[in-house]
């Protein structure tokens, strides 16, 4: 597999929420982790928008997100 990320992501387990909508949150795990993009765990893809905030509450974070790609349990995501 080819490594198309500019920078090394570190391997983390965090609890996450993806916030959607006017009160709206999908539960997440956050599985890596960079200065630019995470990969994330989810139930389902599906439903998840194209661009949404991801929250971090054990390291108090708000981060404005973009899907860059979708698998079966699985999206990954480029902060900005």
């Amino acid at each position: 597999m080819d490594e198309r990320r500019s920078t090394k992501r570190q391997r983390v387990l965090k609890a996450g929420s993806i916030q959607i909508g006017a009160g709206g949150a999908i539960d997440c795990t956050v599985r890596n982790l960079s200065q630019f993009g995470a990969a994330l765990d989810v139930q389902s893809p599906v439903g998840i928008p194209d661009e949404f905030i991801l929250i971090i509450p054990n390291d108090r974070l708000r981060l404005p997100c973009r899907v860059a790609w979708r698998k079966a349990g699985r999206i990954g995501i480029r902060f900005g």
